[in-house]
């Protein structure tokens, strides 16, 4: 865990499959080559209620936490993030009335507090809301990237999370706060793909 903790800049990717939903979490050396893998994701389609477990691999033979939604099919649900013990170590829930514009989440971590996650660009994020109600238009991948900075009290930097342009979802998260637990900062870049559609 300790060496997970010490990483500051991750690589996800998202692999679409029939059934579920694939993410893989790789660390990246400082110009954005992508190194070893840190976690796997797997999200299945048309859970009731969302839970996602995180491996330390495809294997899925160890895990490293996981998050899930402690009400059934709601907007502004909010989810618990768990150790490899199932023991809560943190917390996500959307701001639904903020996200009417722009999405909006607000990440907990004891001790830390309340870091509150908003998209960059207000006009991409329009968009993107346009695009779903397109008609045939709204089925096709949205490819155009989008960022997401999570800040403490508004002004304090904490982590980024930085779509990259393409129809495959691929993403470069960078931790500007030391203190923050890396397995929430996975389970919060996994969380903005698997649920940004909710």
């Amino acid at each position: 865990m300790n060496w997970v903790q010490a990483q500051t800049k991750f690589l996800v990717r998202q692999r679409v499959t029939l059934m579920a939903n694939k993410y893989e979490v790789h660390s990246s050396t400082p110009d954005g080559r992508e190194e070893h893998m840190i976690a796997f994701a797997q999200q299945k389609r048309l859970a009731f209620k969302e839970q996602v477990t995180l491996y330390t691999d495809a294997s899925k033979q160890y895990v490293l936490g996981g998050f899930k939604a402690r009400q059934r099919i709601d907007l502004a649900a909010t989810y618990d993030i768990t150790d490899h013990n199932g023991q809560p170590i943190g917390s996500f829930k959307k701001d639904f009335k903020r996200s009417l514009t722009a999405s909006t989440y607000h990440l907990e971590q004891p001790g830390l507090g309340v870091t509150t996650g908003t998209e960059r660009n207000k006009n991409i994020a329009i968009l993107r809301r346009i695009w779903g109600f397109l008609p045939y238009i709204s089925d096709l991948p949205f490819a155009w990237p989008y960022h997401f900075d999570f800040t403490a009290g508004g002004t304090h930097p904490v982590f980024s999370v930085v779509k990259k342009f393409g129809l495959r979802d691929k993403y470069t998260v960078e931790i500007h706060d030391p203190r923050i637990d890396r397995r929430l900062v996975i389970a919060m870049a996994v969380a903005l793909d698997a649920l940004q559609h909710r």
